[in-house]
């Protein structure tokens, strides 16, 4: 797969090295002389060009990209990036870095963008993540189809410990995706158990939410 970002700072390269040593092709884009270390990450392509014009994204055969990851400090820039990557060059996969949560609303499938990763946000759900049992918690928000990733680490108490996956009639538009239990990541099947401390990790639209935490963890 090749995937081009743009932002070649400590979060794009980061995101280059962990994409080349799972095998893929990476091209990082800046336009700042002073961002392009190639010895920090040699295996990828570099450009040095303004991603938001479309004469450097012509130069970054953006229509070969199958993923293009909008990374850089600037929100604006980001979605100008994820608007032309989309609209310009039909890339199937847009990726988008939010870095004040008051732009949140802005990155949507109207600008291009297929998944949005606010910082702030993914850092204060983690923060939830590791502290709270029996609340919802979510992590990730997939703006195309208005779905959510969320998680729910079940109490001792939860009324569905013991209870095969397949038994549960889970709420609409939900799918349970991973059960993590003591540091193993599980694929559910229909006749796995749920267990107290499992953490459960599910795709479900937003407004069933509530609905499926009341249904893992009812509040008397």
């Amino acid at each position: 797969m090749r995937v081009a970002i743009a932002g070649a700072g400590a979060v794009g390269r980061s995101i280059a090295q962990e994409l080349l040593e799972n095998g893929h092709e990476v091209l990082l884009i800046d336009k700042d002389p002073k961002a392009i270390k190639v010895e920090m990450v040699p295996r990828a392509e570099w450009l040095l060009a303004d991603a938001c014009e479309i004469s450097s994204l012509d130069d970054a055969a953006l229509e070969r990209c199958q993923v293009v990851v909008a990374s850089s400090g600037d929100d604006k820039v980001n979605l100008v990036v994820s608007l032309l990557a989309k609209t310009e060059y039909g890339v199937p996969r847009v990726v988008a870095r939010i870095n004040h949560p008051k732009n949140e609303w802005l990155f949507n499938d109207s600008w291009g963008v297929d998944v949005a990763v606010s910082t702030p946000r993914l850092l204060s759900a983690l923060v939830e993540e590791a502290v709270s049992v029996g609340d919802l918690v979510r992590l990730m928000t997939f703006r195309q189809g208005d779905a959510n990733l969320v998680e729910l680490t079940l109490p001792d108490d939860a009324p569905l410990n013991g209870r095969r996956v397949g038994e549960v009639q889970w709420p609409r538009d939900t799918a349970l995706v991973a059960i993590l239990r003591e540091g193993r990541v599980l694929v559910p099947s229909k006749d796995d158990t749920l267990e107290a401390g499992d953490e459960l990790m599910f795709v479900a639209s937003q407004d069933v939410e509530d609905e499926l935490g009341d249904l893992l963890n009812p509040r008397v």
